[in-house]
């Protein structure tokens, strides 16, 4: 899939919104991660990519089993928490927990439930906590339209403001990205404007959901896994419009493009570009780096190997 980057005058930005450039950091025990954690039952360990999180932020979740696990299932704050494994049979499970971009500071309970191969029931919960984030603030002067609709504009608003809810509310069962997650433009390495609240003609606007991408008319635009097309269409708000589904609540949305060559259910690749969470999207491609487990990592290197 090959997008291309609308520009108006000059160059303009792609924003890539929805879920997400530092290493990786370490993994902490569930105890050091969240205070009042309750242990999980004996075999079982719970392990978090941060101490606490912040408003827009992902955290990535690591459930450690001494017996093959059949199946986990997660929740927090209300929502459902997308779990998988890389490979059948493992013994490690993986998450994200996803902190939307205005959700209320505080501690909230993550809980961890599922069974073993063998049917033993499985369970973990910890209290994590979310801290206000810290965004910038602008003032913008735009077409009057974009602050004041008409009632012609404002039908079509809701109309795709709705749509994307409906899309967003579904969860694929299956995960359908497969490896590394990628940042979409080429020689890019960070973005912009993330949570920044605009005040738009004296008004105050949402934050910011996405992140924006500098790049010039004819940019290619790359998918950043592989996944399903759910939505290809031009939109009041964001222009030509994409969003890709990942599988497990996982979806990329790219706007402002000047082109656009998919079709709304059509399978891409990776370089062809959780939860309704609006969180920043590098956190995806650091957390989902392909980064080798804890058990991987500790085993020696064969003979002639790298």
């Amino acid at each position: 899939m090959s997008l291309q980057v609308n520009t108006a005058s000059g160059n303009r930005r792609v924003r890539l919104a929805c879920v997400c450039l530092v290493a990786i950091a370490t993994l902490l025990p569930v105890a050091a991660a969240a205070k009042q954690a309750r242990a999980c039952t004996a075999g079982t360990t719970l392990r978090l990519s941060a101490p606490q999180a912040s408003q827009g932020s992902l955290l990535l979740i690591e459930i450690k089993s001494t017996m093959p696990l059949a199946e986990v299932q997660g929740e927090w704050g209300g929502r459902t928490v997308p779990i998988w494994q890389d490979a059948p049979g493992e013994k490690l499970r993986k998450g994200l927990l996803a902190v939307d971009l205005e959700k209320a500071p505080g501690e909230y309970e993550l809980k961890l439930t599922g069974q073993t191969a063998t049917g033993e029931k499985m369970s973990c919960s910890a209290m994590v906590a979310v801290k206000k984030g810290l965004f910038a603030t602008e003032k913008l002067q735009v077409e009057k339209q974009f602050v004041e609709p008409n009632p012609e504009q404002l039908k079509r608003a809701n109309e795709e403001r709705q749509k994307l809810r409906d899309i967003f509310d579904h969860v694929t069962p299956e995960r359908l990205w497969d490896g590394n997650f990628r940042i979409p433009l080429d020689g890019v390495t960070t973005g912009s404007n993330f949570g920044k609240r605009r005040i738009l003609n004296g008004n105050p606007g949402s934050p910011h959901g996405g992140m924006d991408l500098p790049g010039a008319t004819g940019t290619p635009v790359h998918a950043a896994q592989r996944g399903r097309v759910a939505l290809a269409e031009e939109l009041f708000f964001s222009g030509n419009t994409v969003v890709i589904d990942h599988g497990l609540g996982i979806y990329t949305f790219y706007g402002h493009l000047s082109e656009i060559d998919v079709k709304a259910g059509a399978a891409v690749e990776t370089g062809l570009t959780v939860e309704r969470a609006r969180v920043n999207p590098l956190l995806l491609v650091k957390l989902l780096s392909n980064r080798p487990s804890e058990e991987t990592r500790k085993k020696p290197s064969r003979p002639g190997t790298n």
